[in-house]
């Protein structure tokens, strides 16, 4: 069985500077293909702009609201929303609500902080 303990990971910064979790990753948990973080953007923060040339992401914001910047759009999430990031496809968040924001990312193939392009 492969699988890990929320209380056992330790959380880092990643280059965009949001806080995570990797949950499920090749070097944590065993996954091959993908990976599992749960991401942390405090109230008033945004990570930086940024894209991924190899990695599909997807986002699902379990707890907080805010502004996601996807390419030339710009919008609103909050709690329950799920988004698609295209590879090569420019993305940032913002905290804009009232309590830290909690965000599960998967990435296919897995992250890497060398699959990341900062924009700013």
């Amino acid at each position: 069985m492969k699988r890990t303990e929320y209380s056992q990971v330790d959380p880092f910064t990643t280059k965009d500077g949001s806080t995570i979790r990797e949950l499920m990753h090749p070097n944590v948990g065993g996954s091959q293909k993908q990976s599992l973080a749960e991401a942390t953007v405090p109230v008033g923060c945004k990570t930086l702009e940024h894209r991924h040339h190899e990695s599909e992401e997807i986002y699902h914001i379990t707890i907080g609201s805010g502004l996601m910047t996807l390419g030339n759009e710009v919008f609103g999430v909050s709690a329950g929303d799920t988004i698609l990031i295209d590879p090569g496809v420019a993305h940032k968040i913002e905290n804009n609500g009232a309590e830290d924001m909690k965000i599960l990312c998967c990435c296919s193939p897995a992250y890497s902080h060398e699959d990341t392009e900062l924009l700013e």
